[in-house]
């Protein structure tokens, strides 16, 4: 059994989720954008608990299409409300739902968000420092611009958990078989 972040050690999805997703590279802007929308449905719970709800989310939100997503109404609020198989918060259903809009606002502005995101990073991952912090000068730029977008539940910290996620940022522990692959 490979060396793994310590996260990823006693859980199979976990472990999964570690060996062919978290730190890779995102380039795909759709991509990128359910991603984050995901870690802020997971504010104040373990990414665990989104992980096992990851297919339940992408149903309920017709696959992280922002085109459909905006178009949700008062009427998709309360039905997701009652899906118990995501997490029914609404202000995070509501975020999301604002949150394809800023995206949808950003394309239409000839922003795409991809390179927006990659550009603020240099355009390359940044390798971590071996400590790993829970919010970086970049995460909190970065969420600032986000939020002057009109993004909401897109914090500092959120930012960066993101940033580790789609590869933005390298931060795997220094003996694990990840950190010196290559994106």
């Amino acid at each position: 059994m490979p060396n793994r972040c310590a996260w990823a050690q006693n859980d199979a999805l976990m472990a999964a989720y570690h060996d062919e997703e978290w730190g890779v590279p995102e380039r795909d802007s759709r991509a990128l954008w359910e991603k984050l929308m995901l870690d802020g449905f997971q504010a104040g719970l373990s990414w665990r608990t989104i992980l096992y709800k990851r297919d339940a989310f992408r149903k309920a939100f017709q696959g992280f299409d922002p085109k459909k997503v905006a178009r949700f109404t008062d009427a998709d609020i309360e039905r997701l409300m009652q899906d118990a198989g995501i997490v029914r918060a609404r202000a995070k259903i509501e975020a999301t739902i604002g949150n394809a809009r800023a995206y949808l606002a950003m394309e239409k502005a000839g922003e795409a968000f991809s390179p927006f995101v990659w550009g603020m990073a240099g355009g390359k991952p940044i390798q971590g420092a071996g400590t790993v912090p829970t919010q970086t000068p970049l995460s909190v730029e970065i969420s600032k611009a986000l939020k002057k977008r009109g993004f909401k539940f897109v914090g500092p910290v959120i930012v960066y958990a993101w940033m580790q996620a789609t590869g933005i940022v390298n931060d795997h522990a220094a003996d694990c078989f990840r950190r010196k692959l290559k994106p």
